[in-house]
C-alpha cells in the first residue's frame, strides 16, 4: 500500500509560519472566478426587497455596490492576497420565490495577472451578503448567511475548474 503525500500548502513555510507566495515568475493570463453566497430570510422580507419597501432604502443596490467595492479591497482584508488589477466585478442578487425567502448573490471577477481572483470573488459575495443582512436585520434578526463558495475559475496553470 502506497502512502499518499499531502499537498504542500503554498502559504505556509516548512517551519509553519505564514508567507506570501512568490508569483513573480508566473506569466500573466486572463483569469476569471465566480462565487456565490446565499442570504436566507423570510418570504415577507423578499417581498419587501422586491418592492424596495425597506426603511433603509435600496438594499439590493447597496449590497451590489458593497460587493464591488469589497472585491477591489481584498488584499487589504485577506493578509496574504496579492494586489491585482481587477478589470471587472459583477455582483448579481436574485430573489428566490417569496415562499422560500432567500437571496442568491453571485459575483464574478476578472483580471489579467499572475494569480487568480477566487478570493476577490468570495470577498465580493461575502460582503454583499453581510451588507444585505445589515439592511434587513431590523425586519428579520434570524436571517442567515449560508454557503459561500467558489462556483468556477479559469485561467492560469490549472486552467478551468467548475463546481459539479
Amino acid at each position: 500500500m502506497t502512502e499518499s503525500v499531502p499537498p504542500q500548502l503554498t502559504h505556509v513555510q516548512p517551519d509553519g509560519s505564514a508567507q506570501m507566495v512568490d508569483v513573480s515568475a508566473k506569466p500573466s493570463t486572463a483569469r476569471t472566478a465566480r462565487a456565490v453566497s446565499t442570504v436566507q430570510t423570510t418570504g415577507e422580507v423578499t417581498q419587501l426587497l422586491a418592492q424596495h419597501g425597506l426603511a433603509k432604502g435600496d438594499a439590493l443596490g447597496t449590497a451590489r455596490i458593497a460587493g464591488i467595492m469589497a472585491a477591489k479591497k481584498t488584499p487589504e482584508l485577506v493578509p496574504l492576497c496579492h494586489p491585482l488589477p481587477v478589470a471587472k466585478v459583477t455582483v448579481d442578487l436574485e430573489l428566490d420565490a417569496p415562499a422560500h425567502g432567500s437571496v442568491r448573490i453571485t459575483s464574478e471577477v476578472k483580471t489579467t495577472g499572475p494569480t487568480g481572483v477566487e478570493m476577490e470573488a468570495l470577498t465580493a459575495a461575502s460582503v454583499a451578503a453581510l451588507t444585505l443582512y445589515d439592511m434587513i436585520k431590523a425586519v428579520d434578526r434570524s436571517a442567515v448567511i449560508a454557503e459561500t463558495k467558489v462556483l468556477s475559475k479559469s485561467g492560469g496553470a490549472s486552467g478551468e475548474w467548475s463546481r459539479a
